[in-house]
């Protein structure tokens, strides 16, 4: 199966997950509320600490649950972890098969703290080795990078914390976004024409904040691992801290900016980006001002509430890559260095 072909499975692979995973859920659920775990203690590689990141920001936005991101070398290289107590341990892992992460869940465990693994391999160590599993059932993703167990995570995660807050608004919204992504890959013609416009390009910012600080991340990664562009991530606050300095008149912004609570001060930071300092704009946001300042508009479907924007925005994110590599005459199914599983300690 290609890579385009896993993108565009998307809609149906999330559809799939709420729809067999819900009692599950509801059941980690409430052992999470009934032991009221402290914190979240997270470890993850890759496209999955990506995933991580957005759990970051939404568990502690609508849960209330402060979330640290692991650092496994600490569990392995170092032995040296530290002592977590009245944690919720969460591993996320499309292969459940790197070595780093299941030292961090068999640590916490043994710590006496829950543990969770989220992955797409139910029978893999890092299944095996948690209290609690949540299988997202992408199917299996042969394509080295990954698109439909990244957004089958993203939806994971947004069920738990939908589920943990106990909210029929969230659980509506979330049914829905199955029918934005099939609006978002709706654009896909218009979409690979805009990507020709970059087959020269060879290094590019990439902006997002909030929820979609983790957007960032992974269309960073995704750029890197399949059209080999130096593509740095950043908050855009954190951008103006020193960074902007590296952008001169046609230097390319990539920008993910729904609106929501962020996005006042990521329109701001667009208009000083498109008006002073001339800069090359792609731009995925549902506001039309935002979108005329981009060379490359891609709108996102009217009604995504903020919090479930990086579901839908990746997908656009994922189809002006996969354009790109093609435009720059590289094999999207056969990245250079990369394999589907890499296992780490």
């Amino acid at each position: 199966m290609s890579l385009h072909a896993e993108i565009s499975e998307q809609p149906a692979v999330i559809q799939a997950l709420l729809k067999t995973q819900r009692p599950i859920v509801a059941e980690i659920a409430a052992t999470i509320r009934s032991n009221d775990p402290r914190f979240a203690f997270l470890a993850a590689r890759g496209t999955s600490d990506n995933a991580g990141r957005y759990a970051n920001y939404l568990w502690g936005a609508v849960n209330g649950l402060p979330l640290a991101l692991a650092t496994p070398s600490l569990f392995t290289l170092y032995r040296r972890p530290p002592q977590l107590r009245d944690a919720l341990v969460v591993g996320i892992s499309q292969s459940g098969r790197s070595p780093d992460i299941v030292q961090v869940i068999e640590t916490g465990r043994a710590q006496g703290n829950m543990t969770l693994a989220i992955t797409n391999a139910p029978e893999s160590p890092l299944a095996n080795a948690a209290d609690m599993l949540l299988d997202i059932q992408a199917g299996v993703e042969r394509s080295v990078a990954a698109t439909k167990t990244y957004t089958a995570e993203l939806a994971a995660i947004a069920l738990l914390s939908a589920t943990l807050a106990q909210s029929e608004a969230m659980q509506s919204a979330l049914v829905q976004t199955p029918t934005w992504i099939e609006a978002m890959l709706a654009q896909e013609p218009k979409i690979a024409q805009a990507a020709q416009r970059y087959r020269y390009m060879d290094q590019c910012v990439v902006l997002g904040r909030g929820y979609n600080y983790a957007t960032a991340f992974e269309w960073a990664l995704k750029l890197k691992e399949l059209t080999y562009i130096a593509a740095e991530p950043y908050s855009s606050a954190d951008f103006q801290h020193g960074p902007v300095a590296v952008v001169a008149r046609g230097y390319p912004i990539l920008a993910v900016a729904p609106k929501g609570a962020v996005f006042a001060s990521m329109r701001q930071l667009l208009r000083q980006l498109h008006e002073d300092l001339k800069a090359e704009l792609v731009i995925i946001s549902d506001d039309e001002e935002t979108l005329s300042w981009a060379q490359v508009p891609m709108p996102l479907p009217e009604g995504v509430p903020e919090w479930l924007t990086p579901l839908v925005a990746i997908v656009g994110a994922q189809l002006f890559t996969y354009h790109l590599t093609l435009a720059k005459g590289y094999d999207a199914e056969r990245p250079r260095g990369l394999r589907k599983v890499t296992e780490t300690v």
